[in-house]
């Protein structure tokens, strides 16, 4: 405990991460605001009701999670940041397939990811205003506006503010990662997912007290934290492929002395693919309910989608464990490229030992990644589905859904790297770092890092 206050006084004392800490503090403060300001015409009240009978587990529900229930408030960021990274995947995935954004991703440099951020924010417009007018449909069929609000002003003043509300915390964002200290976009995802924690602790801890199980309760928080450790393994969990560099010659004329290369190694994340697997395969579960809305399904078929709209229900857990240990191999062919690696490694005159530079070095680490994902794509997978385990042993729906999923990856992921960014600050000026041996794994620090995802 006293290592833990002094670490406290050390950041305390570093005037620009202390500035940073305060700036990052006051813009998450200003999104939280936000959240609870109405929009004209909008009754929460209705929408909160409604959207409490539909349950946590649909599209809607998980929209609202991330938003920290700033979308079941019709708050001006009702939105929230979810547009802006729609519109970020859509770019990341162009530049696999089309020319032009591989160009500006990979060969145009900071030029070329200036024209990317600015696309990109033109694109979370777009998307914003076909955002915006969907929802504002869907609070008014449910009846949720103020009927003496007129019909006109209320969409056209919505579309306004909604886009306005968007390209604002968009911005606080930017401003945050600036500024401030970690990424701004992530943080104001984890943000509104850490709102719900709260109230889903203390429903779950009300429950057990009810009901005389303040021992499962206990052993449900110690299941969580096991939980959470084994997150932090597979995030930061690496295969360090060790590099040769040539040798080079010290001196001058004859009296040259050959010293002995560097060595390095290439980084091979366990789950190089993130928690995008389980956004994909989220939104393919969500597809056959909002298909079958549409269709208007008989009862075998609505009994069906029922099951895929259910988190807890076995066919729902078999289909989704399959598609996101599909997704992460797909995804990590995307952004892990073995070719680069080689490319690289034969530039900058090193060697892989034991294998030979070219076509046999790709090979090697295409088979090492190829290896490697199978257990992260498994572990992935079980993640993705425990919450219903959770549920299975009778947490609630709410708190069920911290042990694991989309959420408890985005939570685990950027705390890391933003307590990695707060060491690097401490060991920059000499204070000791935030862990009494080794470093906090985020994010490594290796010169190999990120030649796939970046070349």
């Amino acid at each position: 405990m006293k290592r833990f206050i002094d670490t406290l006084k050390n950041i305390w004392k570093i005037k620009e991460l202390r500035d940073r800490i305060l700036f990052t503090l006051g813009l998450l403060w200003v999104f939280r605001l936000g959240s609870f300001i109405v929009l004209p015409g909008a009754d929460p009240t209705v929408l909160q009701a409604q959207m409490g009978s539909g349950g946590d587990n649909t599209l809607l529900g998980l929209i609202n999670v991330f938003s920290g229930g700033a979308f079941s408030n019709a708050s001006i960021f009702a939105l929230g940041i979810m547009p802006y990274i729609t519109a970020s995947i859509i770019i990341q995935l162009l530049g696999f397939a089309v020319p032009y954004f591989q160009r500006l991703q990979q060969k145009e440099g900071e030029s070329g990811r200036k024209k990317l951020n600015q696309i990109t924010r033109l694109l979370t417009v777009a998307i914003t205003l076909v955002q915006g007018g969907a929802y504002l449909t869907y609070v008014k069929s449910l009846g949720a506006v103020d009927q003496s609000v007129p019909e006109t002003i209320f969409w056209l003043s919505g579309i306004i503010i909604l886009s306005t509300g968007t390209v604002f915390a968009m911005w606080l964002g930017e401003r945050i990662t600036d500024r401030g200290i970690g990424n701004g976009v992530s943080l104001l995802i984890t943000v509104g997912i850490i709102a719900t924690l709260p109230s889903a602790f203390a429903f779950e801890l009300q429950g057990r007290l009810q009901s005389g199980g303040f021992l499962v309760f206990v052993l449900e928080i110690a299941a969580l934290f096991l939980v959470c450790m084994a997150t932090v393994l597979i995030v930061t969990g690496v295969r360090k492929i060790p590099v040769q560099f040539a040798k080079r010659m010290v001196g001058r004329g004859t009296g040259n002395i050959p010293v002995a290369g560097a060595r390095d190694y290439i980084p091979l994340k366990v789950n190089a693919a993130g928690v995008m697997p389980i956004i994909f395969a989220q939104a393919l579960m969500f597809l056959p309910g909002l298909g079958a809305q549409t269709a208007g399904a008989d009862a075998e078929t609505s009994w069906l989608v029922q099951k895929l709209n259910d988190f807890t229900s076995g066919p729902y857990n078999v289909i989704y464990f399959v598609l996101v240990v599909a997704f992460t191999y797909v995804y990590t062919a995307l952004i892990v490229n073995p070719s680069n690696y080689a490319d690289y490694l034969k530039r900058q005159n090193a060697f892989i030992p034991g294998v030979k530079p070219g076509k046999p070095t790709e090979e090697f680490i295409d088979s090492v990644t190829t290896r490697i994902t199978l257990p992260g794509s498994v572990f992935l997978g079980l993640i993705a589905i425990m919450p219903a385990f959770a549920a299975a042993f009778g947490i609630n729906n709410l708190f069920a859904a911290f042990f694991g999923g989309t959420s408890l990856l985005i939570l685990v992921g950027v705390v890391l790297d933003t307590l990695q960014q707060i060491e690097s600050h401490l060991l920059m000026r000499r204070y000791d770092g935030l862990v009494k041996e080794g470093r906090v794994s985020g994010r490594s620090s290796s010169r190999m890092q990120g030649i796939g995802a970046n070349m």
